[in-house]
């Protein structure tokens, strides 16, 4: 179940009517949800993302899928560098290490493998990643408490499994 009880202002056009053809994980970094639903809507902070999913499986939709949001920053994945373009970005509600970084419940990771192989099926998407991934050295999320083996085994591949 998707809840559109947010949605973000900061978002444009994909750049050259761009197709997704990347999923980039995230986690939030802060203490609770609603402290990242109200950033990620905020338009002074500049940032979005297209999904958040709760600790819970509570999946909100800030940003339709066709829009480009702003998750990304600074980052290039195999000579792509406009990965907000290229890509679908979900943020993890999940405090990170700054605030006290812990393992990603269950009900959460069966909602990310349940849209991302939803998002995959519609866009012909192969690549599933993290923001460490695309930003390295300067990002570190979803970080190594993130089960990519987990997320394999319950049908998404992904870049750290193969």
């Amino acid at each position: 179940m998707i809840l559109n009880d947010y949605t973000s202002p900061n978002y444009n056009d994909r750049a050259d009517d761009c197709a997704p053809s990347m999923i980039v994980i995230h986690y939030t970094g802060m203490k609770t949800a609603q402290a990242a639903l109200q950033r990620l809507c905020n338009p002074e902070a500049e940032v979005s993302a297209h999904y958040v999913i709760d600790e819970d499986g509570t999946l909100y939709q800030l940003v339709d899928e066709d829009k480009r949001a702003w998750h990304a920053g600074v980052s290039e994945w195999e000579g792509c560098t406009d990965i907000n373009s290229a890509s679908i970005g979900i943020e993890l509600v999940n405090p990170g290490h700054e605030f006290g970084y812990h393992p990603f419940p269950h009900e959460q990771m069966a909602a990310l493998a349940k849209l991302c192989k939803d998002i995959m099926s519609r866009h012909e998407i192969k690549t599933v990643l993290g923001h460490e991934d695309v930003a390295p050295g300067r990002k570190q999320d979803p970080g190594e408490l993130f089960d990519w083996f987990w997320l394999d085994q319950h049908g998404v591949p992904n870049i750290h499994s193969e």
